[in-house]
Order: structure tokens, then sequence, then C-alpha cells
């Protein structure tokens, strides 16, 4: 799931500050070929859960690895909860020193063919971008990955400490794969998420880049609500849909308290000087004050704003009786929360039952939703001068914030094991551009070259 980290008012917001373009990267035209191919062959493996494709994947990138001199033994395939996933260590010159883990997905959500324009499983470059499934969720970030570690072990860098690319083969289902190589992988010193972060452009123009530090946790809950039920010519004031309704205003009525970190906090600083009035002054004095009652409530009126200040849930789905003349003997529904970073899901659950009011519902987690109670991340100096400087290489002066998302990513599971994640990729787009999850996903071919030297800056600064 590509999330963008300049969504909700970030990138509007830094529109003031754009930065003209500065040389383009150099970047052999070697690697660029390597990984417009990788990418073009990887949008051809069908790898949407319940598929045969992500061992023959796996095994086409470990092929590609082994080509710059990764040696067979330094390569995990592994088949595991219904797709796979690939671990490869590029050694560095201390085994000591935790290892610097590149995080990011082989898998893809479903695609119709008769949906779409162009066979989804068939990349197509034309009109300047790579189209097909995959295309910019995440195949992009993976193709360009993979091209650039071959072409670094090729070369003979030595990085100061190990380098892992741990690929999940389920971030957009069940995460199963991904928790497997949290565990595996734990003690690192930190992650790199290609599946994340990245930069905005507006009509060609760059507009601000997001370092994704945070992103809230996901949780589905069930409300029931039951009773004997009867003969619906005899109501009765017990009747199930009538008191889950009421449950449910209540709660569509509450919101759960503000909430801050020092991610939301830099975020909210960073935006202020160029949002409109008065959500402008409101969110520096957020960022000074995060208490300040009147500045939350004019951000909170703002609903790109509101849910990065809190814990949000909602009723999604209801369901209830069982034929149309007979009273009800149950009334259900399914409330979806996206759960601040660092509050626990059993929390959340305790809250929304002290909110419906309701004695007689009963309320439970969906088991086995793949969200697990993670915290925010640290803002490290060290990663966010690396961000930095590999940004302003390609877009001088431009502005590098950190940002909170409201879905999920790989990083969820890696953080909750303890491992600080960010999301850091270096592809820049327009907003809405890229259709990810959507019909016609596409990938702009003008930031191939960025991406592979952003990335190479990265790894070179932090993997020392």
């Amino acid at each position: 799931m590509r999330i963008s980290t300049l969504a909700c008012g970030l990138a509007a917001a830094l529109l003031a500050s754009s930065s003209a373009l500065a040389a383009p990267p150099k970047v052999d035209p070697v690697l660029h070929d390597k990984a417009l191919e990788i990418l073009k062959k990887s949008i051809g493996f069908r790898t949407v859960m319940g598929s045969d494709q992500f061992v023959p994947y796996a095994e086409y990138l470990k092929g590609e690895l082994m080509a710059g001199g990764f040696k067979a033994d330094e390569i995990v395939v592994e088949p595991f909860g219904g797709s796979a996933f690939l671990i490869a260590r590029y050694p560095g010159k201390d085994p000591k020193k935790p290892p610097i883990v590149i995080s990011g997905h082989m898998d893809v959500v479903e695609a119709k063919p008769e949906d779409w324009t162009r066979d989804p499983f068939t990349a197509v470059v034309e009109n300047g971008y790579v189209y097909g499934r995959g295309a910019s969720d995440n195949k992009f970030d993976v193709s360009t990955m993979v091209a650039l570690l071959a072409k670094l072990r090729r070369d003979g860098w030595k990085p100061g400490r190990d380098v892992v690319l741990a690929l999940s083969g389920d971030e957009e289902t069940k995460m199963i794969t991904t928790a497997e190589l949290a565990r595996r992988l734990k003690g690192a010193e930190m992650v790199l998420n290609i599946d994340g972060g990245g930069g905005g452009l507006k009509d060609g123009k760059p507009t601000g880049y997001g370092v994704q530090g945070a992103e809230k946790t996901y949780a589905d809950y069930t409300i029931t609500v039951t009773d004997p039920g009867g003969h619906s010519s005899r109501p009765t004031p017990s009747n199930p849909i009538y008191r889950l309704s009421r449950a449910l205003d209540r709660l569509g009525a509450y919101q759960f308290p503000v909430m801050w970190n020092e991610i939301t906090l830099a975020s909210a600083a960073a935006r202020a000087p160029n949002l409109p009035e008065p959500i402008g002054s409101a969110s520096k004095r957020f960022a000074e004050n995060p208490r300040d009652e009147e500045a939350v409530r004019v951000l909170a009126a703002d609903l790109n704003i509101n849910p990065s200040l809190r814990t949000t849930c909602v009723a999604t789905m209801i369901q209830g009786g069982h034929a149309p003349n007979a009273l009800p003997q149950r009334a259900m529904a399914t409330v979806n929360c996206r759960i601040f970073p660092g509050v626990s899901s059993e929390a959340v659950r305790q809250e929304i039952a002290k909110v419906l009011a309701e004695p007689t519902a009963t309320v439970t987690r969906v088991a086995d939703d793949g969200s697990v109670d993670s915290p925010a991340s640290p803002l490290r100096p060290d990663l966010m001068a690396a961000v930095k400087k590999a940004v302003h290489a390609r877009y001088p002066g431009l502005p590098v914030a950190p940002s909170q998302a409201s879905g999920a990513t790989d990083s969820m599971h890696f953080r909750a094991v303890g491992i600080p994640s960010y999301g850091v990729s270096g592809m820049f787009g327009e907003a809405g551009e890229s259709f990810a999850h959507g019909l016609n996903e596409k990938a702009p071919l003008a930031t191939l070259d960025g991406n592979l030297f952003h990335y190479e800056s990265l790894l070179k600064d932090l993997a020392r």
C-alpha cells in the first residue's frame, strides 16, 4: 500500500515553498536500463494473493542480485503464509553492527484485465509512464532497489554494516510475511521503507518531500446486541436494532481525545506557514502547544487534518434481523478504527464500549485483521540529515517534513518489535496520478533516475 506522506493538506501547504529542479542526477544509463527492465518484467508476475507467482518472482529477483555478485547463500526465498518472502543480506565491514533493513513488498492488489485499458500484468511504456499493476505500488521501488544493490555489489562498494533487503509477500492483505520478517530481523538498526514517504509535484514542479515516521494502526470491531425476538405484531422495547442504532448515534457523535507525538508536531510546524487562515495560525499554535483548545477546534474542523489529531472510529457495516415478520434476535455493526500510534487496540475497544453506553452490547475485536499495535518512530537526526541531503541534491531547498500516515504499511510490524522504520521512497509524483490500487496504475519514468540516486545517497550515508 503506497502511502502518500504529502496527503492530508501537507502538499498544498508546501506549494508556496516550491523549489526549482536541480541538475538531473547523474545515473549510469546501463543502471537506468536495468532498473526499467526489472520493473517491466516484475509487472508480468501476477503476485496477487492466492496466485502461484510469488516464489517465481522472488527467484527472478534473486537471480538479478546474484548477477551483481550476491552469493546464493546470502539470499533466502521462502514460501510462507500463502505467498513468500525474500531476504538478501549484503555483507558489511563490521558484522557486529546492527544492520540497516530495506523494506518493500512483492504483492499487488488484484486487477481485472477486462476493466483496464491495457493488460494490467503486461508492462507498457507510453507517454512517459510505465503502466501495469504494481507499477507504482511497490514494484517501481523494489525494481530500482534491486538494480542498485546489484550494481553496488558489482562495483565493490562495502557498507560499514550489513544491508538487508527484506521483501514481504502479503503487505496488501494480512502481512503474515511481514510479521515473520520483523521477527527474524529484530534488533536491526532501522528500516528504510521504500513503500512509504516520497515527494510531491504540482504541474511538474516539486512541492515538498515527506518522511513517513509514523502511521495509524488498524482494527475492526464487531458490536452485537441480542434479544429473544418474537412476532412482529407484538413489538417490544428491547428491539436490538433500535438499541444498536441509539448506541451507534452516541459513537458517531464522539471524538476520541486529541493526541500528538514529535512527528505530528513537526509536521504541523512545517505546514503552518503556507496554510490559509485561520488553519495556518492554528497549526502553528498547535505545534507550539498541542493543548491549545482553540487551535485544536480549528484544525479538527478540517476533514483532512482531523485524522492526524486522534484515533477515529466509524461504523462501516450493519446487519440485523432474520425475517421481515419477526422481531430481530440480533443486530450487529462493524466499526473500523484507525488508531493513533502507541495506543493499544484493547484500550480502544474498552473506550468504544464505554461510549456506546449500552450494557447489553458486546464489543469484540475482529480476529486476524492483519494489524498490530505499533508506536511512532523517533525523529533520528542522522536519518533526517541523510534524507535532506539526498532530496536537496535533486531539489535544492525543498521542504522536507516528517509525517504520519493514516493507513498501514510493513513499517507497522517492524515498529512493533522495536525497530524504528521510515518511509523514504525517492519517487516524486503528481497527486492522484499513480492510481495505485486502481485502474491503469502507472509510474512516471522521469523519476526513475532520481529514485536510483536517492537510494544510493541514503545507503552510503546511513549504512556506515
